[in-house]
């Protein structure tokens, strides 16, 4: 991989100046992985720009996950229109698509920062974020996790509502601060997660059990739009369960602490009735076969109404709740134990 620098970073002589002792050239870089949305990462960045922090003392680093001409323009096009007034801007592509786990090491590793703030390119960081972050960090913090607003409509899809769950994280890459030497001792993001999926959770249980301090910066706010989905766009999602697997292996007792205490012992349910119905009506037992299919249908209804009841009742989405929730269960399960055995871990 290797680092394109346009427009801002060219006037760096006030800057040479400004370098510290050890090299770094800015207090804080804020890194932002991208694939292939020009449109989004183009509003993320003017966001970036128009920060109240000093802007001679930070960069923006975009790692674009899968390069293309058009993020690549939008990179330029910020970089030349904040030249000589605005923040330092890098283009770092990454050579072949990874994953944003990847795509962060990239940036954090190419910055020249003490500090590093993460977002995504979908995100609206509030003009104060920056500095509310680096402010978090002053406090001899080794890491500080910012507030994530996502606003939904008043009658959410399912995929939305789900979505949402990320403005309560406790530490989501989407709004992140760690310093640069905590995550060159750790060596950054595990690199498997090559999904947006638990990578963050990774990158803070492994400051934890190093003995790092992680705060909470109420005042450094991104606003997170949830973006428009596919219908049925829930059982692709199912693929992520396999990265539950690994961050288990790696970090058993703080997953059954802050993650999930136990299995998702209803979708085992539902799969284990279907199972059964099927057996027992191969082995001719019609009646075991009725009452695990009668189960079955009801332990999968229950699950579409749970799914429909704070979410939009159009014909629609009521159809994609019926037909996914039947779907759901079983793929979960599947990629849950796929990613126990890729990963060779009991998890169940």
């Amino acid at each position: 991989m290797n680092a394109r620098t346009f427009g801002a970073t060219q006037t760096s002589g006030a800057r040479d100046e400004a370098a510290t002792g050890d090299g770094m050239l800015f207090d804080i870089a804020v890194v932002v992985p991208t694939y292939r949305r020009p449109a989004m990462l183009e509003t993320c960045l003017n966001a970036l720009a128009a920060q109240d922090f000093d802007a001679t003392r930070y960069e923006i680093v975009v790692c674009d996950d899968g390069p293309d001409d058009a993020t690549r323009a939008a990179v330029e096009q910020l970089a030349l229109r904040v030249a000589g007034r605005g923040p330092a801007v890098r283009y770092v592509p990454v050579s072949d698509t990874q994953g944003p786990a990847a795509a962060r090491n990239a940036g954090w590793r190419a910055a020249r920062s003490p500090l590093i703030a993460f977002t995504d390119d979908d995100t609206v960081a509030d003009p104060h974020w920056l500095t509310a972050g680096a402010a978090a960090l002053a406090t001899g913090a080794d890491a500080a996790s910012g507030r994530i607003v996502m606003p939904l409509p008043d009658d959410p899809t399912d995929y939305e509502l789900d979505a949402s769950g990320l403005a309560r994280a406790e530490f989501a890459t989407a709004n992140a601060f760690v310093r640069r030497a905590r995550l060159a001792t750790m060596g950054g993001f595990d690199e498997r997660f090559t999904s947006a999926w638990r990578e963050d959770s990774d990158l803070q249980f492994a400051v934890l059990q190093a003995g790092g301090r992680i705060v909470h910066a109420p005042d450094a706010v991104v606003v997170h739009p949830v973006r428009p989905a596919r219908w049925g766009v829930s059982l692709s999602q199912q693929k992520k369960s396999q990265f539950e697997a690994l961050l288990y292996r790696k970090h058993p007792a703080l997953y059954r602490q802050r993650i999930d205490a136990r299995p998702p012992l209803r979708y085992y349910a539902i799969v284990a009735s279907l199972l059964c119905g099927v057996a027992a009506a191969l082995a001719g037992n019609v009646a075991l076969s009725a009452a695990a299919l009668l189960l079955w249908c009801g332990l999968t209804s229950a699950f579409c109404v749970a799914r429909l009841r704070h979410t939009r009742r159009d014909l629609g989405h009521v159809a994609e709740m019926a037909w996914t929730s039947t779907l759901i269960p079983f793929l979960s399960i599947y990629w849950r134990l796929r990613g126990a055995l890729r990963y060779k871990v009991f998890f169940l």
